[in-house]
This record gives structure tokens, sequence and C-alpha cells, in this order.
């Protein structure tokens, strides 16, 4: 692909460059630190992915069948989904230690030889882009469904509580999304603390009621319970299974999020601490129902997480539960942040204003346009479906769409870039896509109860990713049809016109050919820099770019060099401090003595072959809206011309 994000970037296919270190510290430091982020998501969903199973929608009695088979369906779910696919298999494929279906698409393309390319790589690139469109679909539901749902454990205190349930999960959620431009790398510090203790405590409430029930320990980790139930109640437990997905539901989280840390402390983590933790507080909730009467076990099913805790600790569970969702919605936004930062880099969403929150993280970003959506979509959702039992209608089915396409993308890893024999991958295969395909389609009957959201939020995304991505290799061809020679350029102009003092920089998209803003600039001004400088910023398929790659230059004589500036897709991009560092262009550059010339296109849709109209003009005003090159690239206001053309798509 060739794709320019920024109207001066392409997408290149880079060698195997040294990639960037993860946080520096112990294991065990490491490890505390991925819990208190990583794990948010799925570590919350005990609040209600169990009760979800149960509710009126699904008419299940908590009786032994259906509880043990429930419980063996989580615990082989967590098994085969989150400790063999994601974090044995998937965290292996990282992208210079980077994970994420945009980082897994980067690797994919960059690895993969020319001939397979044309086979199958614009089929994996679209699934890959539409898995990241369903990402903020996710991300959406995840703050609205945890936060209530941790908020609506009030009313296991005091019933008289139900009233302000949504107000304060929505003061809650505002809250959040307010201090989100401040930054939060102070507030993280206590994010592995507070989830530590979160862990234990739902960890220590299951204990004390497994002990009640003991045969819980053994009936979870029995395969045929799940059977069992499958037999006796085929179409129930389908049904069920649109539930059970939200004990996992994060598990993509963990392959997103591996750059922070690295795979080890997640893996760790994982196996060690959290998944222990998890089914342990699973199984004293399926104990709590059991140790009941059936009366009242079907009350206590409706919010069997806080029944765990005896009433004088009641409160302080809900006060802890409510931060640990709080944690889990900031670890999405945060997500949300970073997954934009990257389609932005790989040249499918446009320019966006991006605020670093810290000086010495660069992972610690703000997107304000993102950040601002988010809230609005995020507070609407509250407001429509009022409770976490109507959003778990509409929550799964973007989760497990995107874990099927991220089967499809390891498929290829394994056969195409690992070279696994088919006896060893296959197997592995068809029970990942037999368990994606059981959950995806469960999740679809929950369409008409609000599952059909996150597909149309995925749907709207994915038109706008897709129609920018090909807007822009539209607009780089036809400027490229009219393009003339450098070579010949310069021979016709260097000796003919004015030169006058200084260096002036031309952006350009393109490795050939005179750039529109010096033909224009020559046309109006009549006069050429004594320093002529064709500056193309190139975004790679890796991460980070080693700094001995970083430039890379052509000296064409007369006073004209080409500049090449490569960057990783999780790079902030700044050209002048790149230019400071380039030594075989002549004199060092000196910002007052430089100036930097930017095409602004305007584009006129046309019948031409290429997209329908209606995508030129959604196009159009995707690049009217765009955030100034100025800011993307950090040039000075001062000394940035920016001169207009006319292109016909």
């Amino acid at each position: 692909m060739s794709i320019t994000p920024a109207g001066t970037a392409e997408i290149a296919t880079g060698d195997q460059i040294q990639g960037h270190g993860h946080a520096q510290g112990s294991l065990p430091k490491l490890m505390v630190g991925a819990i208190g982020i990583v794990f948010g998501d799925i570590g919350t969903s005990p609040i209600y992915a169990f009760r979800e199973t149960f509710s009126v929608h699904h008419q299940l009695v908590p009786d032994t069948l259906h509880i043990y088979g429930v419980l063996s369906l989580i615990f082989w779910s967590m098994l085969i989904i989150v400790a063999l696919k994601y974090v044995t298999i998937i965290m292996r494929a990282d992208n210079k230690g980077e994970g994420g279906s945009l980082a897994l698409l980067a690797l994919i393309n960059r690895t993969a030889a020319e001939g397979e390319k044309k086979k199958w790589t614009l089929g994996i690139v679209m699934l890959g882009v539409f898995a990241t469109a369903l990402f903020y679909g996710d991300s959406m539901i995840t703050p609205a469904i945890s936060v209530l749902s941790a908020v609506e454990g009030l009313t296991t205190v005091q019933a008289g509580f139900e009233p302000y349930v949504v107000p304060t999960a929505i003061g809650i959620l505002v809250g959040l999304f307010a201090i989100q431009a401040r930054g939060t790398a102070k507030v993280g510090l206590l994010f592995g603390p507070i989830m530590l203790v979160y862990f234990v405590t739902i960890a220590v409430l299951g204990g004390m009621h497994i002990v009640k029930h003991p045969a819980v320990f053994v009936e979870m980790f029995n395969p045929w319970n799940a059977i069992e139930f499958y037999i006796s109640e085929p179409l129930r437990a389908f049904i069920a299974m649109g539930s059970v997905v939200l004990a996992v539901t994060g598990a993509e989280a963990l392959y997103a999020d591996m750059g922070h840390f690295g795979r080890r402390p997640i893996k760790f983590s994982w196996l060690v601490f959290v998944m222990p933790a998890l089914l342990i507080n699973y199984m004293g909730q399926g104990a709590l129902l059991l140790s009941l009467p059936a009366e009242q076990a079907m009350e206590t099913v409706k919010n069997p997480f806080f029944f765990l805790a005896p009433d004088q600790f009641r409160l302080p569970l809900v006060i802890l539960a409510t931060l640990a969702t709080i944690i889990a919605s900031q670890a999405v936004i945060s997500g949300a942040f970073s997954v934009t930062q990257q389609a932005i880099q790989l040249g499918f969403i446009p320019r966006l204003r991006i605020t670093h929150t810290s000086e010495h993280a660069a992972g610690q970003i703000y997107i304000p346009v993102v950040n601002w959506a988010l809230m609005i979509m995020v507070i609407l959702l509250v407001l429509t479906f009022q409770s976490s039992s109507n959003l778990a209608a509409a929550y799964g089915i973007a989760v497990t769409g995107a874990m099927a396409i991220d089967t499809v993308l390891i498929s290829v890893v394994l056969f195409n870039l690992w070279k696994w024999p088919a006896w060893k991958a296959f197997p592995l295969l068809v029970i990942f896509a037999t368990i994606d395909i059981l959950y995806f389609s469960a999740n679809l009957l929950k369409v008409p109860a609000g599952g059909w959201f996150p597909l149309l939020v995925g749907a709207i995304a994915f038109t706008f990713l897709t129609t920018w991505a090909k807007g822009r290799k539209l607009m780089i061809d036809r400027m490229a049809e009219a393009s003339l020679p450098i070579e010949v350029f310069i021979k016709s102009a260097a000796t003919s016109a004015a030169r006058v003092p200084g260096t002036a920089v031309f952006m350009t998209t393109s490795m050939t050919g005179v750039p529109h803003a010096l033909l224009h600039n020559l046309k109006h001004n009549k006069v050429l820099h004594e320093r002529v400088m064709l500056l193309t910023v190139r975004i790679e398929d890796v991460p980070f770019v080693a700094g001995e790659r970083r430039i890379e230059t052509k000296d064409y004589g007369a006073g004209f060099f080409r500049i090449i500036l490569r960057y990783g897709f999780m790079e902030e991009i700044d050209v002048p401090a790149a230019l400071a560092q380039v030594k075989k262009c002549g004199p060092q550059f000196k910002m007052m003595d430089t100036s930097f010339f930017l095409a602004r296109q305007t584009l006129i849709a046309s019948a031409r072959p290429g997209m329908a109209i209606w995508r030129e003009k959604l196009f159009a005003w995707m690049l009217r809206n765009a955030e100034s090159a100025m800011e993307f690239f950090k040039l000075p206001t001062n000394r940035v011309v920016e001169l207009g053309s006319q292109v016909e798509i």
C-alpha cells in the first residue's frame, strides 16, 4: 500500500529493524503495572458475566445442572481463548514488541513475499481494518456497562438507591472523560495497587463460599458439565454462550497492550494471579447460589457478585468495584487513543490533534475529538439502556467478531510467516474457529435487543477508515500522473530562475517528480531558494525506526536535495528535530533561514473510476477537517507557506 496519512507520509515496507524496549523494571514490578492496566476489562467481568448468564432473558434456573454447566463453559473459554489463543499463540506474533490488529496487519504486510501479497493481502487488510472499526463500538460499551454494573451494586446495600444509579454512573463517566486532557500518569501509579487489592478481594470472597460448597472446585474443571448442559438443553446452552463470552471480554487487550509491558509480565500475571482470582470468584458465585434455597437463589442470582460480601462489607465492595471499573474504562479510553494514533500513522484516519500528556512516556497521549465523541456516545448508551443488563444485550458481538478476525489473521501468520506444518497448525485453528463461530453466532441473537449498536458503529467507522485510505491513494495517483521529473525541472529552472538566500523545504508524498507546491511557488514568485529540499516522511510497518535509518538523503546538484524521514507507526513525528540531525545537505539547518511549503489540495469529485461520488465527497470533507500539517509535523507556524492546488479524483 502507499497510503499517505498526513498528506506527506507513505506506508513503506521496511526491513526488520531493532524495535524499542518495553517498560524497564523487574518482572514483579512489570506484572503489577500490567495488572493495573491490561486486565481491567476482563477483571471486572465477574461483576456482570455470571449474573447475565442466568438473567431473565435466558430463563436459566440456578440449579446444579446450569451452574456447573456455566462454570465449566467459563473455565474452558478462559483456558482456550485467553490462555491458549491469546497468551500462548497470538502474543508471539508481535511487531517489534507491539501488538493489536493494526500492528499485526503491518507485520503481515512487511514480512509477506510479494507474490503472496497479491493473493490475499487486500482481504486481510480489510478484515484487520474492520476489527479496528469494531473496537470503537466496544470502547463505547465497555465504560458504560462496567461503571453502570458497579454502581448498581448500591441497590444491594439499599434498594432505595436505585433511582440514583444512572445519574451517579453518568457523573463518574463525565468526570473520567474530563480528566483525560490532564493526563493519567500520576493517577496511573495507583492503578496497579488498587487492582491488586481488587483481585485479592474477589478471590477471598469467592474462597469464603467455596469452602461451604467445595464441590464447585472440581466441577468447574470438568468439561462433561458443559457437554451435559448442551445435551440436556441445547438451545438454552447456545443462548447462554452469548453471556458466557462476557467472562473473556478484554482478552484482546492483552495483545493490544503488549507493547507497554512485554509478553512475559502479561503472561505471568494472567497465569499466576489474575486467572486464578477470577476463577475462584466465579466458583464462589456458583457456590453461593448452590448453598441457598431455590427461591432465595432466584433473587440472589440478580447480583451474586455483591452478595458474596457480608452486609457490613458490601458498601466497601461497591466502592472498590467502582474504582476497578473506572480503571478498566480508563484502559479502554487510552486504548482508543492509541489505536487512533496507529490508524493515523498507517493511513486510515486523517490527521487529528494529538496532545502528549507526559514528557517521559510516549504512550501517554490525548486526542480531544476521540475523547469527547466517546463521552457523548457512552452517556447516550447509559441513558438509552438504563441498566447493565440491557447493555449486556449490546455487548459481546463486537468482541466476538474481533476475536474471529484475530483467528483469521493468526492463521496467516502460522502458515505464511511462521511456516508451521498443517498437522501442527490446523487442529489449533479448528478449535479456535469453532469456538469463535459458536460465540459469534450466539451473540447474533442479541442484534434486535441492542447488538445492532456496535455493528452500526463498526460499519460507520469502517466506511470512514477505508474511504480515507482509498481517497489518499487516489489523490496521490492523480497528482503523480501530472508530475514533472525532478532532473528535467532542475536543468530548466535552476539556471533560469533567480535564486534567493535561505532554504526552502517542500513537503511531498512522492519519491519522484516535482512537488506541486514547488511549481506553484516558482510560477507565482518567480524565484528559487539557494537550497531546495524535497522532504518526504514515510511511515513504516514497524512501531519504531532505529536512529541510523531515520534519515536518507540524495544530492541532485544545483542546490537541490531530497530527504526521506522514516518513522514507525507508534512514533511522534518532529520534522524540525530531524532536520537538525541532517549532515549531508550543505550547512546545518537554521529555522530562521528555512521556509516550509505545503500544498493544500482542493478536491474536485469526478466520474472517473475510483470511488463512488458520495465517498469522494466524504473524503473531501475529511480532508478539509484534518488537523493542520503544521501541528502534525511540529513545524514552526511563522515559517510555513501554504499553496493551494486542485486535484480531480
